[in-house]
């Protein structure tokens, strides 16, 4: 019984998890000694022997991860997001001996230039890249050159890939659920780019959260947004006339821009708008008022979507690896009440 155990037995066996089993067996790093001693002595005790096919491609490493961003570069330092995000993907890097490489992606055709060099074996040992658009191929296309990868967020597509997400239903949900409690019955929503999946589920969780109460989904009250300031304030200046008493605004840099609409049409937060962000980034906790806003883990994020990407490298790529974070409401002063 012994030859057929997998690495996912051998974790369990040993109580750790099956990316702290795969760098024992791999003679990897940053692994505590009493934990790496468990490991193996469950090793010696069962005989375990790894997948020679997984092992032979583990070997061959350069020890360069490439992170791939098919965005403008004005976003990818401009929005808060992708700084916290590259900051945890580099200091894992850092800490499991992984040098880093950046690749901003912000036209058709620099992706048909760099598809090749970023595929080419032996340059990367395996990439990250930030989900895109729907429909956009590029994940398809690595898939294609089994190029070792991870994406960060859920791809829109049912593809045998690997990935990490946050729950953004539930976060949408929680917030909308928040502001219902705070007796809002007229709450609209600033949505993201409709055409990311990371929209689409905050934006299915605010209206889970008003059907769920009880309340109506008004078109009216739903405004889209692009995940940039300049489409929050264009979104609330729409939302105005309407008369919401709240609004769930999908990203907390969107936030910014409605907080702009509404102090030029002379309403203040929250006495006479209540605001929920999304995000929870440094700049939340320092906004006039403070905004209540769902926490998501972005450093931790980048953590593991490359502790994610060494398992794959180290035991191969099936199955698939699926990960979902949770998010926490963290409130504060937006939203007008200090618990609910």
């Amino acid at each position: 019984m012994t030859d057929k155990l997998t690495l996912d037995e051998i974790a369990q066996r040993a109580g750790v998890s099956r990316t702290t089993a795969s760098r024992v067996l791999n003679n990897r790093p940053n692994v505590r000694p009493e934990v790496r001693e468990r490991v193996q002595q469950v090793i010696e005790e069962t005989g375990y022997s790894p997948n020679p096919v997984a092992r032979s491609l583990a070997i061959q490493h350069t020890h360069i991860l490439g992170l791939v961003l098919p965005r403008r570069s004005d976003t990818v330092f401009t929005d808060p997001y992708f700084p916290v995000l590259i900051q945890g993907i580099a200091q894992a890097c850092n800490d499991h001996e992984y040098t880093l490489g950046l690749f901003l992606l912000q036209t058709p055709e620099e992706e048909r230039k760099l598809l090749p060099r970023i595929a080419h074996k032996g340059l990367l040992d395996g990439l990250i890249i930030q989900v895109g658009e729907i429909g956009d191929q590029l994940i398809a296309r690595l898939l294609e050159k089994n190029v070792p990868l991870v994406v960060a967020g859920r791809p829109a597509q049912e593809i045998p890939v690997s990935y990490i997400d946050v729950d953004n239903v539930a976060g949408a949900y929680q917030a909308v659920s928040h502001l219902i409690r705070l007796g809002h019955t007229r709450i609209g929503t600033i949505t993201g780019a409709l055409n990311t999946t990371a929209a689409l589920d905050r934006r299915t969780g605010y209206e889970q959260a008003l059907r769920e109460h009880g309340l109506p989904l008004e078109d009216a009250l739903v405004a889209p947004g692009n995940f940039n300031e300049s489409s929050g304030y264009q979104a609330m200046q729409q939302l105005l006339p309407h008369r919401p008493t709240a609004i769930f605004v999908a990203s907390d840099v969107m936030v910014f821009g409605a907080l702009r609409a509404l102090s030029e049409a002379g309403l203040r937060v929250p006495e006479d708008m209540a605001l929920v962000g999304y995000d929870d980034l440094p700049p939340a906790a320092n906004a006039a008022p403070p905004l209540t806003t769902v926490h998501q883990p972005v450093l931790r994020f980048g953590e593991q979507a490359v502790e994610i990407l060494l398992d794959i490298l180290e035991n191969g790529s099936v199955p698939p690896r699926r990960v979902i974070l949770d998010t926490e409401l963290i409130i504060r002063d937006s939203c007008g009440a200090s618990q609910a």
